[in-house]
């Protein structure tokens, strides 16, 4: 079992930036694969990015790609994520997850954080 605990949400004008956290506690961090996920108000969940246990693989979302970076530091059982030139369709509760097997489906994914809102404004 792994907790997981998002920070860094806000509200910010488009074009501008915001850095996301999420702290694991629990079960060893680094056994496991993690990414990050976001839902809108009526929208289904969907995946933002995900990274490997070692780091040596990341995945984005085309949404996304060239603007969000992720990352993690296994010492500090932490994963970030970088959000540049932000618009204001990335407006959204943003989620971390945890999984043993990387990929892009939320149904992969069995330990999850509580969730923190980013709003973007135009």
């Amino acid at each position: 079992q792994v907790q997981l605990v998002e920070s860094g949400g806000g509200l910010v004008q488009a074009g501008g930036s915001l850095g996301l956290s999420c702290a694991a506690s629990g079960r060893t961090f680094g056994i496991y694969a993690m990414g990050w996920f976001r839902q809108a108000p009526g929208k289904e969940r969907e995946f933002v990015a995900a990274i490997s246990l070692s780091v040596s693989r990341t995945d984005y979302a085309d949404s996304v790609k060239g603007r969000f970076t992720i990352s993690r530091r296994n010492d500090k059982n932490t994963m970030y994520l970088q959000m540049n030139t932000l618009k204001p369709e990335d407006t959204a509760v943003y989620y971390c997850a945890a999984t043993e097997v990387i990929g892009r489906k939320p149904l992969l994914y069995p330990y999850w954080g509580q969730g923190t809102q980013v709003t973007v404004s135009s």
